[in-house]
């Protein structure tokens, strides 16, 4: 099933050194969240808050690693980067 993301927001700063950092924006991150094969599973090492990791592709078919958290309605990102080989073979298994 496949979640639809329009309730999207972050912080302006953190988006910022985001792209700095890994080269990813946060709109690109959006796209990933919202591709319609992305693989959406809990990251079982926060304890502090639910916060999930999404394995999607953006505009550009880079294969990301977006994590995120609910707020309500919403979905806060937090970070965004080019997944590893290993990631993207586990994103491009599940297409098969």
């Amino acid at each position: 099933m496949h979640n639809s993301y329009t309730n999207v927001e972050f912080d302006p700063a953190k988006a910022r050194a985001n792209l700095n950092k890994h080269k990813v924006s946060f709109a690109q991150a959006e796209e990933a969240l919202n591709d319609p094969m992305a693989i959406t599973m809990l990251d079982c090492d926060e304890m502090d808050e639910q916060r999930l990791v999404t394995l999607g592709s953006d505009s550009n078919a880079r294969i990301l690693v977006v994590i995120h958290t609910p707020r309500g309605d919403r979905t806060r990102l937090i970070s965004a980067r080019k997944a590893s080989k290993g990631e993207a073979e586990q994103y491009h298994a599940q297409r098969v």
